[in-house]
């Protein structure tokens, strides 16, 4: 039987140490980051009530965004993707 290719979303990747603290420690698939995060952003409440697209970062999440207090959603994947290796 064939080895089974894992696919480069399912594939575990290092979390960077801000990251880290969001998310808990990696490796981790991108998909399962993804994932944590949002759990972390819904527990804490940093959604913007009125544009439910914005994220509004706590101090953990501004290491994570670049020092940006509020990003949206699909920057929020890119700035993500700098603190996984």
């Amino acid at each position: 039987m064939a080895e089974k290719k894992v696919s480069a979303f399912m594939k575990p990747l290092n979390v960077s140490e801000d990251l880290a603290k969001v998310v808990g420690k990696g490796p981790m698939p991108r998909s399962e980051v993804v994932k944590k995060l949002w759990v972390y952003i819904k527990s804490k409440n940093l959604q913007d009530p009125k544009k439910k697209r914005n994220i509004i970062a706590d101090e953990n999440l501004k290491k994570v965004f670049g020092g940006k207090a509020v990003v949206d959603m699909f920057e929020m994947t890119k700035l993500v993707s700098k603190h996984l290796s």
